[in-house]
């Protein structure tokens, strides 16, 4: 795993030399860096399939007793593959999606892989403060990345705002994981999952601090507005940060801490309430734009409050159901930010007011997406259903849940069909 890390540091730093000597074609060799992680992932299928876990532990800084230590388990499997997977495909997309005379190609194709690599850190990382240091990588190169467009303030605003909230989150959380450490005599989670933890206020203190740094980083409200404002970045960038990487790692830490802490006095009734508020309301938001790549953004802030409600409920037909919908909205929602990127540069816009007919002269990206906006709409056979149906099942014996998940779910089918028909319905006189 180390390794895989070193790869990533190794691909950044070699990044501005490949631009370079090959400019955007660079993008394909730079890609076999997450290529690399998700090949790893796969082979480490067998031995996650058994329930084993895959450990690999390095001295750090022996005088606080801090090692390098990572871990290997079904969640952090399933997001590896997912990292290495859409950082690869949204590399090669980046080949074609800007031009040969691009500005800035060099640095923005570095922090992106370096990003990949933060990531990795993050979901593989046993030990907790570890994972902070990865966290607040992410946080760095997501600003990097965001604020791209460097002459537009837009852009630049749009970069501040996303570093505020996920930096004064992440600080948050670094105070949690050091009460928690403290409290459980380790930082490893591994081990800490497997002890017993007092109760207490002090506990109280550490679980509620995590949270607010786990759902900051996923734009849950409170904390759901540098998400829209942070489409101002390259649409590569929000097809994997803000589909399948960044704010997933706030999901990531929820699913992996749930099963232990999800008891604890103010977990449950915090994740639910912020979860189903965050799915109704992003959802609504969504069915009012008018930009395409802003509704996908509004339906992704909806989306994480799904999973947020699935993830940290910490019962096992939830949790199975959140991997599934992590699963499927990585996959669509990736696919949907990559197809607005296409309309963009063919047709000039992104706003649905103006387009018209796109689905007469481009079929096959009509059928891409409405495969995604299908799979985001639950429509069956497709695995949004397979995800939206466990969802409901999980929750049978909670009305009140359950209500709030059918309406966040007619709120997607809504603004899925709203996609689709903005995107390629003809329009007389357009």
């Amino acid at each position: 795993m180390l390794v895989l890390l070193i790869l990533h540091l190794v691909a950044a730093l070699l990044a501005p030399l490949f631009v370079r000597w090959w400019g955007r074609r660079a993008c394909y060799p730079l890609a076999l860096a997450p290529a690399a992680a998700f090949g790893w992932a796969l082979a480490q299928t067998p031995t996650v399939r058994d329930g084993r876990a895959v450990v690999e532990t390095y001295p750090w800084i022996g005088q606080l007793g801090l090692e390098l230590a990572f871990r290997l388990g079904t969640l952090n499997w399933l997001m590896t593959l997912l990292v290495g997977a859409v950082g690869t495909l949204v590399l090669i997309y980046c080949a074609r999606y800007f031009s040969p005379d691009s500005l800035g190609l060099a640095r923005f194709t570095s922090v992106l892989v370096a990003f990949a690599g933060a990531m990795l850190c993050v979901v593989l990382a046993d030990d907790l403060l570890l994972l902070y240091v990865g966290w607040e990588l992410t946080t760095i190169f997501s600003y990097l990345l965001i604020g791209h467009s460097t002459e537009r303030r837009s852009s630049r605003w749009a970069a501040a705002q996303a570093l505020i909230v996920t930096s004064l989150g992440g600080l948050a959380m670094l105070v949690g994981f050091i009460l928690l450490g403290e409290h459980a005599g380790t930082y490893r989670w591994s081990e800490i999952a497997a002890g017993s933890l007092p109760g207490g206020g002090y506990l109280v203190t550490a679980v509620l601090l995590i949270l607010a740094g786990a759902l900051s980083k996923s734009a849950v409200l409170p904390f759901s507005s540098w998400l829209p404002v942070a489409m101002a970045a390259p649409t590569p960038v929000s097809a994997y940060l803000h589909a399948a990487a960044m704010v997933k790692a706030g999901i990531y830490l929820v699913g992996l801490i749930a099963p232990v802490l999800a008891a604890v006095g103010p977990w449950r009734p915090m994740v639910l309430v912020a979860g189903l508020a965050t799915m109704i309301v992003g959802g609504w938001a969504a069915l009012r734009q008018t930009d395409l790549k802003l509704l996908l953004a509004y339906g992704t802030v909806s989306q994480l409050g799904l999973l947020v409600v699935l993830t940290g409920a910490g019962t096992p037909d939830a949790a199975l159901a959140g991997i599934a919908m992590l699963f499927a909205h990585a996959l669509f929602k990736a696919a949907l930010f990559l197809v607005v990127g296409v309309i963009d540069h063919g047709a000039g816009t992104r706003d649905l007011r103006e387009l018209s007919g796109l689905r007469h002269g481009a079929t096959p990206l009509l059928v891409v997406a409405l495969l995604a906006a299908a799979s985001m709409a639950g429509i069956p056979p497709l695995v949004g259903f397979v995800a939206k149906e466990a969802a409901f099942a999980a929750f049978t014996d909670q009305p009140v849940v359950l209500a709030g998940l059918v309406v966040g779910t007619v709120l997607t089918v809504a603004y899925s069909a709203r996609f689709l028909w903005g995107a390629f319905a003809d329009r007389p006189g357009v």
